[in-house]
């Protein structure tokens, strides 16, 4: 599988990402700088990677959601390339269009960095068809705009439709519905709060991540 991962000035979980593709999939993924206007030839996943991309200046994704390379990644979701936006990265997705919704300040306006129970809502997309719905793991949240937010029409909207991905067990930021994560219509887009890149080795204190990325190296590849 041919990966890639963007990167934006104030990344800095892009490596975390590289490692967590590099240890599935057998191969490094190309790093993709914001100013470039391609992505590699071939590419069969794109990761937009945790930070504070331009020290999450305006709102926390709005500029880097404008650099040249996402139109590249608006153009290869269209196409049916698997995108993921974690952290920051959901926070890019959502700014430019590619999820709805938008990602607020946490409830308690305070900095959250911990492990979070989750629920696996939907088990059947690209993304988690290695776990079973209704499923609880545990992924590392480190956010201080997390709190998930959408008009109730779209909430209910992605519930009906399936479109959630992972659930908060535990009230963590305030976001709507206890929402962690979600998909696009087409199904080929995630984005979300926690890492799953931070829990892909018993060394990282649990491996709950890594079914993430073979569940997609296996449906890819």
């Amino acid at each position: 599988m041919k990966t890639a991962v963007i990167v934006f000035p104030g990344s800095n979980c892009d490596r975390d990402l590289a490692v967590a593709l590099e240890e599935v999939t057998g191969r490094k993924p190309a790093m993709v700088w914001h100013r470039e206007t391609e992505l590699p030839d071939g590419v069969d996943f794109v990761g937009v990677p945790g930070g504070f991309s331009y020290g999450d200046y305006l709102r926390s994704g709005a500029m880097a959601a404008r650099s040249p390379v996402m139109q590249a990644v608006k153009d290869a979701a269209a196409r049916g390339v698997p995108v993921i936006g974690i952290c920051n990265g959901f926070q890019v997705l959502t700014e430019a269009g590619l999820l709805p919704g938008a990602l607020m300040r946490n409830a308690r306006l305070s900095f959250v960095c911990r492990p979070v129970p989750l629920r696996v809502e939907n088990s059947q997309s690209l993304f988690t068809a290695q776990y079973g719905a209704g499923e609880e793991i545990v992924f590392p949240v480190a956010h201080h705009d997390g709190n998930y937010q959408a008009d109730e029409a779209t909430l209910d909207r992605i519930e009906g439709d399936g479109r959630v991905a992972f659930r908060y067990l535990d009230e963590v930021n305030g976001s709507a519905r206890r929402i962690a994560g979600i998909l696009n219509d087409a199904g080929n887009v995630l984005g979300l709060m926690p890492h799953p890149e931070r829990v892909i080795e018993p060394a990282h204190g649990g491996t709950d991540g890594r079914r993430l990325f073979e569940g997609l190296l296996d449906t890819v590849s």
